[in-house]
């Protein structure tokens, strides 16, 4: 069994103003880490989940900048370093998802996307790979849609493919530094995101889907992820997928 303590641990979690990140960043928190909340906009958002942590006792700050802008991130990592003495898990939630046929994708969409969700991820990873501490983790998130092959989910789910094949590579590349590298697929999650444009029929089918028959909560997500940022860590080059038994 792991002795790995979280209490005192600090985590970076970009995208962690909303959704699934904001769980993660919760969930972090209440088990004793330091949470550095990224936001690409919403400052107001990320400044308000710090508030709420820093109330019950917890600590935290907002770190903002564009994932995809290797600056602006060198930036969220040195203030994170700087209010906490270090980082040891760097977690990446940060993403777009837009939906379409691949034969009428607008490939402005398409470069907008992978310049997030690609090139976003890669920025992060390396700068974590260079600042993560013994004995830290590094978390990137994919999508179970790389195997369940959606219709309209096509540049999306190519997007997420090169994502996992970056975390599976940079743990290998990293042999030796103590630092494990993984990557979480959420499968349907009732997040704002999902939810967005899809009508009451759709959404129950999606929740049937699962063997356990119903649609992931965000904190279904951050579970998983928590494990693999404290004490999982034999778990190294995985794509863990969270999705209630989807094939």
């Amino acid at each position: 069994m792991s002795t790995t303590s979280t209490t005192g641990r600090v985590a970076l979690v970009t995208g962690g103003s909303g959704g699934i990140g904001q769980a993660v960043v919760e969930r972090l928190a209440a088990e004793g880490y330091f949470v550095a909340v990224h936001y690409a906009s919403n400052k107001a958002q990320a400044d308000a989940v710090s508030a709420k942590i820093v109330e019950a006792g917890g600590k935290a700050i907002a770190v903002g900048g564009d994932v995809a802008d290797e600056h602006a991130m060198e930036t969220a990592f040195d203030e994170a370093e700087a209010a906490f003495g270090g980082i040891d898990v760097v977690i990446n939630t940060a993403g777009i998802m837009a939906l379409s046929p691949i034969t009428t994708l607008n490939l402005d969409t398409l470069d907008r996307m992978h310049r997030t969700n690609i090139r976003g991820t890669f920025v992060v990873s390396q700068l974590a790979a260079n600042r993560v501490r013994p004995g830290g983790a590094i978390i990137n998130f994919s999508t179970s849609v790389t195997r369940t092959q959606m219709p309209t989910y096509g540049a999306y789910a190519a997007s997420k493919g090169a994502v996992e094949a970056m975390t599976m590579i940079l743990a290998r590349e990293l042999r030796g530094k103590d630092i494990t590298v993984n990557a979480v697929a959420p499968g349907p999650t009732a997040t704002s995101l999902f939810l967005e444009g899809k009508d009451e029929a759709t959404i129950e089918h999606l929740a049937k889907v699962p063997p356990l028959e119903r649609l992931g909560q965000p904190d279904d997500i951050a579970e998983a992820t928590a494990f693999l940022a404290g004490p999982g860590r034999w778990v190294n080059g995985q794509i863990v997928f969270t999705n209630g038994g989807m094939a």
